[in-house]
């Protein structure tokens, strides 16, 4: 099956892509902890504002949340998403000299940061091998049963770290994402054209 899958996912998405929009190393992080619950494109409408107004970590760091939270509003869960920034920013600034830790325990440490957004900060810019799991890619391997319907997000993780090779982590996670985000939807998946259907567990629901 594996072989399939990954045959197939090539095939779609040869050269797979993170989507969102971002030029350092906190902007990545940032839009990862903005797009929890949001999608990327509308992320990628509200992160060159901010940016653009607070060029800097100290400047976001002394942001006003009211003017934060305005900007961020499309993104959902804004009042809790611009304390976030704010701190984050403020973090970075004060005790990182505005780079962001290419440690874990320290990352997990910052408010609005999961395992999640650092698997995906750590493959996406550093090509640090890591297997996000994001509802996409969530909703495809449970569909194409690499894990059961109960597990959780770091149940699916580990298994899925088992299933593909440590070098093919961080591009199938992207083309997890993208097949989920274009084609194995959440509601209307496009199942009639799918070269999976044979192994999908839920190919009599969605056909």
């Amino acid at each position: 099956m594996k072989n399939e899958v990954s045959a197939y996912l090539d095939y779609l998405f040869p050269n797979p892509q993170c989507e969102l929009i971002y030029h350092t190393d906190y902007e990545l992080l940032m839009a990862v902890v903005l797009s929890a619950q949001s999608t990327d494109k509308t992320v990628n409408k509200v992160t060159p504002i901010i940016f653009s107004k607070y060029p800097s970590l100290e400047a976001l760091s002394n942001a006003e949340i009211k003017d934060l939270e305005e900007i961020i509003r499309p993104v959902g869960s804004f009042h809790k998403k611009a304390i976030y920034l704010k701190e984050i920013a403020r973090i970075l600034d004060t005790d990182y000299q505005g780079k962001v830790p290419i440690d874990r325990d320290i990352l997990m440490t910052f408010p609005g940061v999961g395992r999640k957004t650092i698997n995906v900060f750590f493959s996406e810019f550093y090509q640090i091998p890591a297997f996000a799991v994001d509802t996409h890619v969530e909703r495809v391997s449970k569909r194409l049963g690499y894990c059961f319907l109960k597990d959780d997000v770091l149940t699916i993780e580990k298994k899925l770290m088992k299933k593909f090779p440590k070098e093919e982590w961080g591009r199938r996670h992207l083309q997890f994402v993208l097949f989920g985000r274009y084609y194995c939807k959440a509601i209307k998946p496009n199942c009639k054209e799918c070269k999976l259907i044979s192994i999908c567990k839920e190919k009599n629901k969605n056909l």
